[in-house]
């Protein structure tokens, strides 16, 4: 599979694929998909973290959006003081959001139970029009009940992408059975607990490099990466 760069920093936007239309997704079945990755995410300049250093420092966003309980969400109150992860993603997907995912749950596993609650995964979906809170909950639960899921209409999305510098999500032409692909960025925000976002997460980072940046996120005070 080969990838299609737009403009952003959400990195490269994944090329036609097939999605896969079970809930639950198996690692052994996905890990092909990983050699398509444009790097590690190891960031080799030195350092004391594994993901990318943004060029520029993103503020926490101040947005709202529902839940899959159907409440509103407001994402600069619920994570204030604590790190968020923000993705942009669809249950349809057929590689980069569940591996990214999956990945994020077993790197959880590693912190220590009482130190959990401060590390905030929010998925937000570019695909409202099939992602029910009802799926989003049921595609989440696979790796990790704790994962927030949000839904909003599709502008609603793509102006929260904007405030990120993250490319709009483009929907493909349905085929015949009425499957359709979601274009959109392929990376994790990362918003440090005392607010603002330094670095980001391309598909392909690996288990290791979240389980290494996560405790030294819950840590950062400002001084950046």
């Amino acid at each position: 599979m080969t990838q299609a760069n737009r403009p952003g920093l959400g990195g490269p936007i994944p090329r036609r694929a097939r999605p896969l239309a079970p809930v639950a997704v198996s690692l052994v079945a996905l890990s092909p998909f990983a050699a398509c990755a444009p790097g590690s995410g190891t960031n080799s300049a030195g350092s004391e973290f594994q993901g990318e250093p943004l060029p520029i420092v993103i503020e926490r966003p101040d947005f709202t959006l529902t839940d899959t309980e159907g409440r509103p969400y407001s994402f600069l109150e619920e994570t204030r003081g604590r790190v968020a992860l923000l993705f942009f993603g669809y249950t349809w997907c057929p590689d980069v959001c569940p591996i990214h995912m999956a990945n994020i749950g077993q790197a959880l596993k590693s912190i220590p139970t009482e130190d959990r609650h401060r590390v905030e995964v929010v998925f937000v979906s570019t695909d409202p029009a099939r992602d029910t809170p009802e799926r989003i909950r049921e595609w989440l639960d696979v790796f990790d009940r704790s994962f927030v899921g949000l839904r909003g209409t599709i502008e609603e999305v793509n102006r929260i992408q904007n405030q990120v510098l993250f490319p709009a999500s483009l929907l493909d032409e349905p085929d015949e059975d009425g499957n359709y692909l979601v274009g959109h960025a392929a990376s994790v925000l990362a918003f440090s607990a005392d607010g603002p976002a330094r670095l980001r997460y391309p598909f392909g980072t690996r288990q290791a490099a979240w389980a290494h940046d996560l405790p030294r996120l819950m840590e950062q005070s400002g001084s950046g990466p």
